[in-house]
């Protein structure tokens, strides 16, 4: 072996024995930090904060006001315009002609709340257009109304599909309901704007 041969030799060696010692030193490096109580501590701090402050909201609750979702209301004017979005610069898909119609109110978002109708129409609405007392939809075919919650007491008078009633009170398969200043106790089954399991007192 000449002597360039030899220094180009030792030359190489020591390049290599360079790079490992330096592989060795990151690798080290790395293991103080994985083993360090301080940088663990700090790196999962923030997503223990988050995930203890953030929680996922109720879908059965609504957003502004926190009350059952869906449920019913009603409309309180008879001009109620129902747009595609909630907000004015949504176009207007549905306009509700009926004072004290039921709505099924299934969403919200600021001062907006979509609603829909016994057919399924609606949109979004201005919460001023709303109100909580609750109202009927006769949905029936000359529904008997009785004087009392029995099917075998006296029918007071009937009403026609579509005629919108005042909720006072329900039982278990029963609801008194006022329409034209006549009351009497109708089955819930030919009603809409009341739940099935609803009681009302």
């Amino acid at each position: 072996m000449t002597y360039r041969s030899w220094q180009a030799r030792n030359h190489r060696m020591a390049r290599a024995k360079g790079f490992q010692a330096f592989c060795a030193a990151a690798l080290f490096g790395v293991m103080l930090a994985q083993n360090a109580p301080g940088m663990a501590q700090t790196a999962a701090g923030p997503a223990d904060a988050t995930a203890s402050t953030t929680a996922p909201r109720d879908p059965t609750k609504g957003a502004v006001t926190n009350l059952p979702l869906p449920r019913f209301v009603t409309l309180k004017s008879g001009d109620g315009n129902a747009r595609r979005g909630p907000g004015l610069t949504h176009r207007i898909d549905w306009v509700f002609i009926k004072s004290g119609m039921p709505l099924l109110l299934t969403a919200e978002y600021e001062n907006w709340r979509r609603v829909e109708d016994a057919e399924g129409f609606g949109g979004w609405v201005h919460y001023s257009l709303l109100s909580g007392t609750r109202s009927v939809l006769v949905s029936q075919d000359m529904a008997e109304f009785h004087t009392s919650a029995d099917a075998a007491s006296e029918v007071v008078f009937q009403a026609e599909r579509g005629v919108i009633g005042k909720l006072l009170e329900c039982s278990v398969d029963w609801c008194r309901v006022n329409t034209n200043s006549e009351k009497g106790w109708v089955e819930k089954a030919a009603l809409w704007g009341v739940n099935p399991d609803e009681i009302l007192q």
